[in-house]
């Protein structure tokens, strides 16, 4: 909906109109051939950044290790640090009062790590022999079902409001406090 029967509900007021009061011409649709380039390089790009994550991973572990913190820490940090550009960039657009442009990168990031990243890195893992694990034990499952217990229950009505949004920031942090005190 976003991109084609209401696209026009999600154009910053900025862009919408010209200085002479005339609506911005909408861009044009890429081709196939250029739709299935972006595919490919996408999919390309994230195999990438996770043999790139596996790597740093070795030396990230190293630190934990020698902090005295639980190895489950690893993958909490490696997940901020492949996210630390696109939640920079949507704090940045939420800064300069660019809140669509901060909710569609916001989005699009969460969307790409759980959507894209978990069959690349199951693709990967098969590809290269190496093996990984999502390490999601029954507290972070119980957490999970609960976020998406709240989440739904926002869907469902049409309305967000501050208080849901509290509720899964608590659940994030009790996730990252059960993480760091098992």
């Amino acid at each position: 909906m976003q991109t084609i029967r209401h696209r026009s509900y999600f154009i910053s007021p900025e862009n919408k109109l010209s200085k002479n009061n005339e609506l911005h011409k909408l861009p044009i649709k890429p081709s196939r051939k250029e739709m299935y380039i972006s595919i490919l390089f996408l999919i390309l790009c994230l195999g990438i950044v996770v043999l790139l994550a596996k790597l740093l991973s070795k030396d990230v572990e190293h630190i934990v290790k020698w902090a005295g913190a639980p190895k489950s820490l690893v993958g909490v940090i490696i997940a901020g640090i492949v996210l630390l550009p696109e939640c920079l960039a949507a704090f940045r657009a939420a800064r300069n009062n660019q809140i669509q442009t901060s909710l569609n990168l916001a989005f699009g990031s969460a969307l790409a790590s759980i959507g894209l990243s978990i069959p690349v890195i199951a693709i990967t893992s098969v590809v290269t022999g190496i093996r990984m694990s999502l390490g999601i034990d029954t507290k972070s499952t119980i957490l999970l079902g609960l976020s998406l217990f709240i989440i739904t229950i926002s869907l469902a009505t049409g309305k967000t409001n501050i208080m849901q949004g509290f509720v899964l920031i608590s659940i994030f942090l009790i996730y990252l406090f059960t993480i760091i005190i098992p």
